[in-house]
């Protein structure tokens, strides 16, 4: 298996670097896997500080591939 490294440059939020990481890993079959044990994300119902919030749980994995073969919808 290859090692992939990757060295963000001059990137200023996590969105940029998912990009990159994104154009790097389509059309090379690559797949990414995270595994999540009892994880809890809160996810605002609207915008404000004091918004009520849904509660997500994942406990599993998420695999994420690239393509940049569309799909019929």
């Amino acid at each position: 298996m290859t090692e992939l490294h990757v060295v963000p440059q001059n990137q200023s939020s996590f969105a940029d670097v998912a990009k990159e990481l994104w154009s790097y890993l389509t059309d090379r079959g690559a797949a990414i896997n995270y595994e999540f044990v009892d994880m809890s994300v809160e996810v605002p119902r609207e915008t404000g500080a004091n918004s009520e919030r849904a509660v997500w749980k994942l406990n599993g994995t998420l695999r994420i591939t690239t393509s940049d073969v569309p799909t019929a919808a």
